[in-house]
């Protein structure tokens, strides 16, 4: 079988944030390969570009588009595109159409999937679930505890089944952990594959250290959103300044709502705002420990990318990233608040122990390929078409 045509509908392609990126990525090798692509994405106006094998076409959101969160939003006027989209489609005449979520862009895609009865395979990459249960809560931060824990626990339950029925439409599944993958495959009846995530291991390196002045460095880089669970970390800075501990710092790499509280909150906090290049790698090499307290993340690009730096990374055991760390080797998994403080003072006592985890780290990261990531989905592509040809014969 020839390369399959791929329409690849990412809900977050020009947004700052890992899902983005690894669209971005994606695209990229498809034109390095030479693979025929039509990314169809959202962004402020509309317009297509060429570049090699690659056909872009940015379809404007409307001026009534609704926030979601920093950067990302959802337009109930954007089926308007959908002539515009079909025509497009029609002239690329796609194998296939990948989606990547519950928002504006892949409803569209979805529903041109259905008009063109061209196979249909759907990505995992937002816990859209969790999320709406934490926003619902801060919502809520004026009940008692016992009212909101039930309230957030049902939506958290409606919102995974309604997006549950909506991947019901694709042929195939694509999810960045097993736990996820096993949760969707039960849900829709179909069958699905993982889909990790690669790491740049030339650009994120611990060769980019620049500091050497003996003071411990704690970071985490990321959007500084409610949802990422951040007040965690000035839990563990209060704890190590009980204990007695000097000569260490917070750095906080980020924007979001959360930032104003983190300055306010944390004696120590370096809040270098949003980096991006040299200046980003840099920061990740400069790190003893990399602190992601986050509870809902699918799988978190950044903790494969402090890895790739030659930096440690303490995960807590619920979402993706617990899946990313080898506990007590390049790492560790924490069960709760307790645990998640108790292995940041453990990692800044033992020298011989943090320096051993740096060595592990990164030796893990570089098995880490996103070259081998986009052949697996290629991979996917294949078998979802050959399983519709096999309905497509089996109704003849």
């Amino acid at each position: 079988m020839s390369t399959p045509r791929v329409a690849f509908f990412p809900d977050s392609y020009l947004e700052i944030n890992g899902v983005a990126m690894t669209s971005k990525r994606f695209v990229k090798y498809a034109q390095n390969c030479g693979y025929p692509m039509i990314c169809i994405h959202a962004g402020e106006k509309t317009e297509e570009s060429v570049e090699g094998s690659v056909i872009n076409l940015c379809l404007a959101r409307s001026v009534l588009s609704i926030p979601m969160d920093e950067g990302l939003k959802y337009d109930p006027l954007f089926q308007r595109h959908r002539k515009t989209a079909l025509k497009k489609l029609i002239e690329f005449k796609p194998d296939i159409i990948h989606i990547t979520g519950l928002n504006d862009v892949s409803i569209l895609g979805a529903f041109l999937a259905w008009q063109m009865k061209v196979p249909l395979l759907a990505s995992w990459h937002t816990n859209l679930h969790e999320y709406a249960a934490r926003r619902f809560a801060e919502l809520l931060w004026f009940f008692p505890k016992r009212i909101i824990d039930p309230v957030s626990s049902f939506i958290e339950k409606k919102v995974l089944q309604g997006s549950i029925l909506y991947y019901k439409m694709a042929r195939m599944i694509l999810a960045p952990n097993q736990e996820l993958l096993d949760i969707l495959i039960q849900g829709t009846g179909r069958e699905g594959r993982l889909m990790l995530r690669g790491v740049d291991t030339n650009f994120y390196s611990p060769d980019k250290r620049t500091v050497n002045d003996g003071i411990f460095r704690f970071g985490y880089v990321g959007r500084l959103r409610p949802e990422k669970n951040l007040r965690l970390l000035a839990k563990v800075e209060k704890s190590l300044l009980e204990k007695g501990k000097e000569n260490f710092k917070f750095v906080i790499v980020g924007e979001g709502s959360e930032r104003e509280w983190l300055a306010e909150n944390m004696k120590t906090a370096e809040l270098t705002g949003f980096l991006e290049g040299e200046a980003l790698a840099q920061a990740f090499a400069n790190l003893d420990v990399f602190l992601f307290p986050s509870e809902t993340d699918t799988f978190g690009n950044v903790v494969q990318e402090a890895n790739a730096s030659g930096v440690p990374a303490i995960v807590t055991s619920k979402g993706g990233p617990k899946f990313l760390i080898r506990h007590g080797k390049t790492g560790f998994v924490a069960k709760d608040e307790n645990e998640f403080i108790e292995f940041s003072m453990k990692i800044m006592e033992d020298s011989h122990m943090l320096s051993e985890m740096k060595k592990e780290a990164r030796l893990h990261a570089l098995s880490r390929s996103w070259e081998l990531v986009f052949q697996s989905v290629y991979e996917a592509y294949v078998e979802t078409m050959n399983k519709s040809l096999r309905l497509s014969f089996a109704k003849v």
